[in-house]
This record gives structure tokens, C-alpha cells and sequence, in this order.
């Protein structure tokens, strides 16, 4: 079995991470866009031309599915890498867990990009899927460029404008950039009140890797063995994880999976 991620950076690693601990046996393609990040301030049909590059390079080593690990490449450029790839290759996007934080009802907060917060895409998954609960959408300018580059002092910075943001008592948070997932515990730190029930974070990244293995039909094994082989891509380059990715648990996880086959 393998499977291929892209993003531009990496925002795959939630992902990856996930389906490594599903399947520790399937090898793992990693394609982002070194030369060509960030994405988000690019036109949709820029984003998009550099979101086929990436995945036709993943695509070339024949995988047997591609996550897209990003929600804004999600947003602008699925349909095409779907119209490119299928019926061939499943292409999976990810989509912010709006639908699971909203059960329950209570007060729910979305961090994203600034330029997803109060997107069109945003709210119109807030109207389907919140289903009543009492919504704050929440810019976090700087975020993903932190995580993106490691910077641990600027993604505190960022993190704690976010929450400065946040209602006190909101009862659960989306994490709605495959990045935040990377910083999940500084988010829920900066958030949670000593006198309030936990905050429930939410993100994409396991939901994403269980459908991957349902439109490919493979039941997870956990217990198998840690055969699975990693490819990195780097802008159409056969490369290594970049060193940030090695400060953040994920990426460490992969490497060390990798190391050990």
C-alpha cells in the first residue's frame, strides 16, 4: 500500500503522522511545494496550477490514493486534481471538523487563515454543518508561517492573539489549518480556563487518514509491522523532511518510522 500527501509545507504531517499509526506498513509520499509557498496569498488559479504540479509529481510514483493536506488547496484546487487524478488515483481533501465540534451545541470557535475566516467556503460550512451551535470565527495571522518555519517564539505570539479572540468559555475549537494541528497543545493551553470544563480541539488530520483507507478499501492495522517506506518531494525534487518538521512530534514520528524499516 501507499499513500501520497501534499501541501504546500508541512501541514501534511497531521495527516502522514495518521496514517502511519493506521498502517505502519504503507509507504508514505510526501509532496509539497518548497519553491512555491505559501499558497494562500496566490490567485486560485495560480494555486491551483501549483497544486497539480505537486500532486502529478506525487502521482508519478503510481501511490494508491493522494490526501491533499491543506485546507485552502482543498478549497481552490480539488476539483482539478480530482478531474487530473480519478478515477485512477482517489484524491481526498480535508475539510474542517465543523459537523463533530457542532454536535452538542454550546459555543464552538474556528481558527483559520485570515483569508479562509469569513470566507464564502467558511460560512457556508458553518451554515450546513454547525447546526445551531453559537459560532466565532477567528483569524490567526501569522500562524501557519510560524509553524511552517519552527519559530516557536512566533507562534506563541500568534497563538495568544488568537485567543485573546477566543470567547472564555467556548466548549470546543476547530482547528481549521492542517498547520494549528502541529501546535494543538499551545492552542488548548492558551485557551482553556482553570475553572471551565476542558476545550475539545478538533482537527482533520485522523478523519482524512480513515477515509483514505476507506476509498481504498483497507481495513486498519495498526499492530502491523513498521515496513512502510517515506519519499520526500520537494518541489518535484527527491529530498529529505525539511528541519522544521523535525520540531514538531509528527515529523519525528515519520523519521524515526522511516529510520527503523
Amino acid at each position: 500500500m501507499k499513500i501520497a500527501l501534499m501541501d504546500s509545507g508541512i501541514g501534511l504531517l497531521p495527516a502522514a503522522a495518521a496514517v502511519r499509526r493506521l498502517r505502519p506498513d504503507a509507504d508514505l509520499v510526501l509532496s509539497s511545494d518548497p519553491d512555491g509557498m505559501p499558497w494562500g496569498p496566490r490567485t486560485p488559479e495560480d494555486l491551483t496550477g501549483r497544486a497539480l504540479a505537486v500532486a502529478r509529481a506525487a502521482a508519478a510514483l503510481e501511490p494508491d490514493a493522494l490526501i491533499v493536506g491543506c485546507n485552502t488547496a482543498t478549497v481552490h484546487a480539488l476539483p482539478a486534481l480530482r478531474a487530473a487524478l480519478e478515477p485512477r488515483i482517489p484524491v481526498i481533501g480535508t475539510v474542517p471538523a465543523i459537523k463533530p465540534a457542532a454536535s452538542g451545541g454550546g459555543k464552538v470557535a474556528i481558527w483559520a487563515t485570515p483569508a479562509t475566516t469569513g470566507s464564502p467556503y467558511q460560512r457556508g460550512l458553518i451554515r450546513d454543518f454547525a447546526d445551531g451551535a453559537e459560532v466565532t470565527e477567528v483569524p490567526c495571522p501569522g500562524l501557519a508561517d510560524a509553524v511552517e518555519h519552527g519559530d516557536a517564539d512566533a507562534v506563541q505570539r500568534a497563538v495568544e492573539a488568537a485567543a485573546r479572540l477566543t470567547p472564555r468559555d467556548v466548549r470546543a475549537l476547530v482547528l481549521g489549518c492542517t498547520h494549528y494541528e502541529l501546535v494543538a497543545e499551545r492552542i488548548r493551553a492558551a485557551v482553556q480556563s482553570a475553572d471551565l470544563p476542558p476545550v475539545i480541539l478538533h482537527g482533520s488530520a485522523g478523519a482524512v487518514a480513515a477515509q483514505a483507507m476507506r476509498r481504498i478499501g483497507a481495513e486498519p492495522a495498526p499492530a502491523a509491522a513498521p515496513s512502510g517506506s517515506l519519499t520526500v518531494i520537494l518541489s518535484g525534487r527527491t529530498g529529505e523532511l525539511p528541519a522544521a518538521a523535525l520540531r514538531y512530534a509528527e515529523g519525528r514520528l515519520l523519521r524515526a518510522a522511516a529510520a527503523a524499516r
